[in-house]
């Protein structure tokens, strides 16, 4: 057997896997081929997406003590390699991973990179093949080099919940659970983890609590959340391994109602371990039976409720019954000293609080840190969309003009209400806050309206309002706008808000990706958290957001990926210029296009223009500089982003969620608390923009033309080695194929040269071969009727045709007229042989015959025609 001819795939398969099993290593729980560490970040442009392969990161081995537990990497290369030609690569992924032991092997040996220095107190050192480390080795060396106590090995040392997908946890999850677990195991009583909304910060909780739970660490575990909606997802999704073993702190709830996969409707049936009591006056008494609980903390204590603090529910607990406390979206509450969070941590303050958010609160009266004290794990939005977790975004910007210069009212001008309009310049932190302006509420639904019928009418979309009062008249004016659908789907349109009892029982079937309705989702402040939405495709703000924490949060509601149902990104179309907040340093994620249309342009971004950065008026940020006013905004109000909704019930005193519109928060019984004019008052808008995230993460107005050139002149220094590549790949589809891995979208490059030439007529039929060529190169486009044209005069010419008889003579004319009609791949497959008109000609043997008697002279004549048809333009 010659090594030198075998490729990577045998080289594992018959040396590197064998040697790895004969060290004691199990191919059903300890070895993992092909470990994806991260998928590669997705690129849009225009309004397609593609994976860019070039920044995936995929080991050829994880090894792991047990499921769960990585300890070492492996990373093989074929035997024309030298042994540690892949080592580099393999601590690269190493390093992702958070272990010390890095390996290369090309079949002949091993080289072992040793960062912990206990191997034998080298840092590199060789190996034979059947020298490998056992799992109990390396397990030894790992737990010297963290330096765990007795209790962190024990801890630490338990397997994960393993499953039935068999499914390793993401990097970036083994690392949040294990810093976890060994600051528990060390003593430490207060822990915050910040993760990315969409980087599965539940599945990384349950994790936590099971490995706790199943090694005796802790015995008796409370999950606090503050929307009903996530307790009864969890219940029902991630923590469904505890059934039996868990409850819900809740003596409403009956169960969640599910679509199953044949479209029959089931129930979750929910545990409660809430009963009405008999012995006591209507008392509510607990099951004390169960190991996990998750509550609702407004259902479990009596703040804000008007009772005593004798009515709490979880005072039914001694203070020391619960010895482990997870406190999701810790933000909302708990770091708030004088919160309804805080009565039940204090109460239990003797037990480990874990919380958990993707926006860590730091405010002057509101510390997360000053309570769980600093994160002991962080992955940010930024990292996920790098990582290719998390859904990149581009951001639609749109300014109306009453909104970006100010509205002054006529002197002496009354609302519709008879009320005197206060003599003052009207912004946009005005807007549907202190001044309502009908026509403004049409102008935004028409330019959603707009933008699904440019894209696509059925992706699910969530608009935030500034609070429920403008969320009901938003739905109605969509309802209006997209009266062709709503006339026969009532649903698509639905106002979901803490008073809107129809509304909230929609919630479920808007994040459910088979429920078709509804499709817009209206709301203020009940989706900014803990809906798992995961193909909306559209976030539209209309709210005036100065917190950073909220805009983070409702830009997380779009960041899950779902590329199954074609959910690769998604966009913000943001009338209140929130994604200013972009450019604030504790934003972790650019978007990768900001656009901002201007008069009547199409809402739906076209493509940007041919300029790498920035545009005339424009900063490289997105932002204005024509001039235009723009007035400070007012405050946000006391309700602010942490005033829940639950039970319909409000706790509003600044009117942020909606106090009824007649309230009075503003002084005096003559002085509304908005003012309503109907549509005495013109509304329109003032301008629009678009710009994408560089490679860099910064913000540039960049095209796919500017894109595809950088990228080209980075793999290709001149059109000479370009042309080179392309005449020597065996298969030219291999070649686009790879192009369309690093982002270059040719499809989207074709239409948008069609654009930028007006009627396109010159790109009909036009070869990516010619494209790429007059993007990178400023070549002359050739269609490939023309190309063809050309290959049968250069046959013909070459003397190619002669050589052949006339069985063969045909089949190159077949093909000729193939690669005109359907381009380059249809005759690089010889499955090209058993389709008209070449079935009429003979078998496909018999056709391959025709070129001399032997498959390989076929393949030579096919070479021939490649080039001919492939002869430069200028020929």
């Amino acid at each position: 057997m010659d090594k030198k001819q075998l490729s990577e795939a045998d080289i594992c398969a018959k040396f590197i896997s064998p040697a790895v099993v004969q060290a004691g290593w199990s191919e059903v729980d300890q070895i993992y081929r092909e470990y994806t560490i991260a998928p590669g970040r997705i690129v849009v442009r225009g309004q397609k997406a593609q994976r860019n392969m070039q920044t995936a990161l995929r080991a050829d081995y994880l090894l792991c003590y047990q499921f769960g537990q990585p300890l070492a990497v492996i990373e093989a290369k074929d035997n024309r390699h030298t042994v540690g030609a892949g080592l580099q690569q393999a601590t690269e992924y190493a390093e992702r991973m958070g272990v010390p032991f890095a390996f290369a092997s090309n079949g002949d040996g091993f080289v072992f990179r040793d960062a912990s220095l206990l191997f034998n107190g080298q840092l590199l050192t060789e190996l034979a093949m059947d020298e490998f480390p056992s799992p109990a080795q390396l397990w030894h060396l790992y737990q010297q080099w963290k330096g765990w106590t007795p209790e962190q090995t024990r801890v630490n040392g338990f397997a994960y919940h393993q499953g039935d997908s068999n499914r390793v946890p993401r990097y970036y999850q083994l690392h949040a659970i294990n810093r976890t677990l060994e600051a528990i195991a060390a003593g430490q009583n207060r822990v915050l983890l910040v993760m990315a909304t969409g980087t599965g910060k539940t599945y990384t909780a349950f994790q936590i609590i099971w490995r706790l739970l199943k090694s005796g660490a802790k015995k008796r575990i409370l999950f606090l959340a503050d929307r009903n909606i996530l307790v009864d997802q969890t219940m029902v999704g991630d923590f469904k391994p505890f059934k039996g073993a868990m409850a819900k702190l809740s003596p409403n709830a009956k169960g969640i109602e599910r679509i199953d996969a044949d479209g029959t409707t089931s129930v979750d049936v929910l545990e409660l371990a809430i009963t009405r009591g008999t012995r006591h006056t209507g008392g509510k008494q607990v099951n004390k039976a169960y190991e996990v609980y998750l509550g609702l903390y407004q259902a479990i204590t009596s703040k804000g409720s008007g009772k005593t603090g004798a009515d709490d529910v979880f005072r039914q607990f001694s203070p020391d019954f619960f010895d482990l406390i997870i406190i999701d979206e810790c933000h909302r509450g708990s770091a708030n000293e004088d919160s309804a969070w805080r009565d039940i941590l204090d109460y239990f303050g003797s037990a480990t609080q874990v919380g958990l958010t993707a926006t860590p609160k730091e405010t002057q009266d509101a510390s997360n840190s000053y309570y769980f004290g600093d994160p002991v794990y962080t992955y940010t939005l930024k990292q996920g969309i790098e990582d290719g977790f998390l859904a990149p975004y581009k951001v639609v910007r749109v300014d109306l003009d009453r909104d970006t210069f100010g509205w002054r009212p006529p002197k002496g001008m009354l609302d519709d209400a008879g009320h005197p309009i206060e003599d003052r310049i009207y912004t946009a932190a005005d807007m549907n806050r202190n001044l309502v302006l009908g026509l403004r509420d049409k102008v935004v639904a028409d330019k959603i309206t707009q933008y699904l019928k440019g894209t696509d009418r059925n992706a699910k979309t969530i608009v935030f309002c500034e609070d429920i009062d403008h969320a009901q008249r938003m739905t109605a004016a969509l309802a209006e706008a997209n009266k062709d659908i709503c006339a026969t789907r009532s649903k698509y349109v639905m106002q979901i808000t803490g008073d809107n009892e129809v509304g909230k029982r929609e919630l479920d079937n808007f994040i459910d990706p088979d429920s078709p309705d509804p499709v817009i989702a209206v709301t203020s402040k009940l989706m900014s958290t803990g809906v798992d939405a995961q193909t909306c495709k559209l976030v539209v703000l209309d709210q005036n957001i100065k917190s950073m924490t909220l805009f983070k949060q409702i830009i997380g509601r779009g960041t899950r990926l779902n590329e199954e149902r074609g959910k690769q990104f998604f966009t913000i179309l943001d009338f209140k210029r929130a994604t200013e907040l972009f450019a604030d340093k504790d934003f972790d994620g650019e978007p990768v296009q900001i656009y901002q249309p201007t008069g009547d342009d199409d809402v739906v971004p076209p493509t940007p223009e041919e300029t790498q950065r920035g545009e005339e008026g424009a900063t490289t940020d997105g932002t204005a500089t024509d001039g235009a006013t723009w007035l400070p905004e007012s405050t946000q109000g006391t309700g602010g982003e942490d005033a829940p909704i639950f039970g319909g019930a409000t706790k509003d005193p600044a009117g942020v969620y909606g106090v009824g519109a007649g309230g009075d928060t503003t002084g005096g019984p003559d002085k509304p608390r908005k003012y309503q004019i109907g549509n005495r008052v013109t509304v329109s808008i003032a301008r629009e923009r678009v710009q994408y995230l560089d490679a860099n993460g910064k913000l540039v107005t960049e095209s796919l033309k500017d894109f595809t050139r950088i990228n080209l002149a980075k793999q290709y220094d001149s059109l000479d080695a370009f042309l080179q590549a392309w005449s020597s790949a065996s298969r030219k589809q291999a070649l686009i194929d790879e192009l369309q891995h690093h982002g270059v979208l040719l499809d989207v490059l074709a239409e948008e040269l069609a654009q930028e030439k007006g009627d396109g007529s010159s790109l009909q039929g036009a070869d990516p071969f010619d494209v790429l060529l007059h993007v990178a190169y400023d070549q002359p486009i050739l269609t490939r009727s023309e190309r063809a044209r050309r290959a049968k005069k250069k046959l013909q010419d070459d003397g190619i045709y002669a050589k052949y008889g006339e069985t063969a003579r045909k089949v190159l004319d077949a093909l000729i007229d193939k690669y005109a009609d359907e381009g380059i791949s249809a005759i690089e497959n010889t499955d090209v042989l058993k389709v008209q008109p070449l079935t009429q000609m003979g078998s496909p043997i018999e056709l391959m015959q025709s070129f001399g008697g032997s498959k390989l002279q076929y393949q030579d004549a096919i070479a021939q025609l490649g080039r001919a048809i492939y002869q430069p333009a200028r020929a």
